[in-house]
């Protein structure tokens, strides 16, 4: 772990020069969506009037410049403004939703972890057998179902057909079974991947021969020697995947109506309400940055040999 005081530094200035250019893109996107948002806010039979005076007060009505000045001011203030549709602090609204999408996402990525690399461990470990075609062909699968599909099936045959879980909701504690698993589906396939790749290229080392030559059992070859070596690629899908998963939870929680940021943020889009679409992306970018730091920070706690100089 040495040198990892400076390295953090590094990558914390980098990541802020990352924030500022996503701030920027963000705000000029929102702005080209069709539709006007103080129309949309005052409603169609509002007055001209009427929609002059929200857009002043929404700022809507200075050049752009401005309105991008205005918003890195209150955003270095800790201020991300005022909700179009609310007018509730935007800040207070993504803290009140924060927490469901983080367990979603958290449990996703457990469930991603936990199956994705035991699943390629014992495909590899059985490489070219029946055990690894099933596995193979089961992640084939896994890639390729489209996740808002996969929630809908699963709704169908497990809150419908069965009604052993929820539809919907958050209001049950097993309201998140069918949610984690639907995000978790994709990230799984591509972890197992990898996971099985890694340990197919650790076991033709020559330490795992040495290791097998001298008499000791294979499941301490393959817990103890050929694991912890074959999981530093395997970090690194776990952690960009996170990212992913917050993206899918756009998705995850519009079809189960998981009242989270991924859901806010779709009923934002359609209101236009311009504050919170940059909040709750700015929040995602920031989640996905600080991940990504901690998965580097993570490579030194697995591989010994990897100093931060």
């Amino acid at each position: 772990m040495a040198g990892i005081g400076p390295y953090i530094v590094r990558r914390l200035s980098a990541t802020l020069v990352a924030l500022l250019g996503v701030s920027l893109i963000v705000f000029l996107m929102v702005r080209v969506l069709p539709g006007d948002p103080a129309r949309v806010i005052a409603g169609l039979l509002a007055s001209e009037e009427e929609v002059a005076r929200i857009r002043t007060q929404l700022g809507l009505d200075k050049p752009l410049y401005v309105q991008y000045i205005h918003f890195l001011g209150s955003l270095l203030r800790g201020d991300l403004g005022r909700s179009a549709r609310t007018f509730e602090p935007v800040t207070r609204e993504i803290m009140h939703r924060l927490p469901a999408t983080a367990l979603l996402a958290v449990t996703s990525s457990i469930l991603a972890a936990v199956f994705g690399i035991g699943a390629g461990t014992l495909a590899a470990t059985h490489a070219n057998t029946f055990v690894d075609y099933f596995i193979s062909t089961t992640v084939l699968f896994g890639i390729s179902m489209p996740v808002y599909w996969l929630g809908i099936m699963l709704i169908v045959l497990f809150a419908i057909k069965l009604q052993w879980l929820p539809a919907a909701g958050a209001e049950e504690p097993t309201s998140i079974v069918l949610p984690a698993i639907t995000l978790a589906s994709f990230s799984v396939a591509l972890v197992v991947r990898m996971t099985r790749s890694s340990m197919l290229e650790v076991l033709r080392r020559d330490y795992i021969l040495t290791a097998r030559a001298k008499g000791l059992p294979e499941r301490r070859v393959i817990h103890r020697h050929a694991i912890r070596n074959a999981l530093i690629p395997v970090i690194t899908v776990v952690g960009l995947q996170f990212g992913n998963l917050l993206g899918g939870a756009v998705l995850t929680e519009s079809v189960f109506g998981w009242p989270g940021m991924g859901l806010l943020l779709v009923e934002s889009i359609f209101s236009r309400d311009y504050p919170m679409v940059q909040g709750i992306v700015l929040v995602f970018a920031f989640l996905v940055a600080a991940v990504n730091l901690l998965v580097d920070i993570a490579y030194a706690l697995v591989d010994p040999r990897i100093h931060y100089a």
